[in-house]
């Protein structure tokens, strides 16, 4: 496991390393989500085998540290992740990230064109964040910081199932109910808006059963690639692991 200091008090953004060829591929999970054990599998897969790929957790989730003063906003989120892949000499790397961590991706590539090579979103949120009144991320949102870190918190790991929960367990309580606030976050431009701006590589890869993809004329109007993956829900890593492994694959080729 490797380990860098992203703050000025030493609190360290860590993720599991796997030797190979450069550009580095980073991968970055979703809200109460950990990119090891979401990635790892498909990682190993003849498909995206051999390439330098660091399975990263951002600050406040996963093998990260916590600190409760963050302010575990996607843009927070994105310059500390652009911290850590300079202490890496990780740049300029292909990004492929799944849902929150697409947001905080496309904020990277904004925010650091210089880190970032190529983009791949995986199920990402692009327009305004809503959430299903049923969920346990509208659950976090809806509540005080308060109210979520003094009773709110088992009612949302029950609502998350066994297999989120295994890894929201590992996040940090303010990480969670901060960074699912800030998605919801109106006085940002769109995710859509600002990944049109960018001028690299862009891929969008979205469950086929929930299809046709909302815009997708106007993604693929200007040059971002929409492609459907069979067989899977939001989950497309853990879904569908050969058919997400042989896209990522696929727009990545050189």
């Amino acid at each position: 496991m490797r380990a860098a200091e992203v703050r000025p008090d030493g609190a360290a953004i860590r993720w599991v390393e796997l030797p190979g060829a450069e550009p580095p591929r980073v991968y970055v999970h979703g809200l109460g989500s950990s990119s090891a054990p979401y990635y790892a599998e498909a990682v190993a897969r003849p498909a995206l085998a051999g390439f330098r790929s660091l399975l990263i957790d951002l600050l406040g989730f996963g093998v990260s540290d916590r600190p409760d003063d963050a302010s575990y906003t996607l843009d927070e989120h994105a310059d500390l992740l652009a911290e850590a892949l300079t202490q890496a000499k990780a740049a300029p790397a292909d990004v492929i990230a799944h849902s929150m961590g697409g947001g905080v991706a496309v904020l990277l590539a904004s925010r650091h064109p210089h880190l970032v090579e190529r983009l791949v979103l995986v199920d990402s949120h692009l327009d305004r964040h809503t959430y299903d009144a049923a969920s346990a991320s509208w659950a976090m949102a809806r509540q005080s910081e308060e109210e979520f870190l003094s009773r709110g918190w088992e009612r949302v790991l029950e609502l998350a199932g066994r297999h989120w929960a295994a890894t929201m367990r590992l996040a940090g309580r303010e990480a969670l109910h901060r960074s699912a606030v800030d998605m919801l976050n109106d006085a940002r431009p769109t995710m859509r808006q600002t990944l049109l701006g960018l001028r690299i590589p862009r891929t969008v890869l979205y469950p086929a059963a929930a299809g046709p993809y909302p815009g997708e004329a106007e993604l693929t109007g200007q040059g971002v690639r929409v492609v459907p993956i069979p067989d899977c829900g939001h989950n497309i890593m853990l879904d569908n692991v050969d058919g997400f492994a042989r896209a990522v694959a696929a727009v990545l080729a050189r």
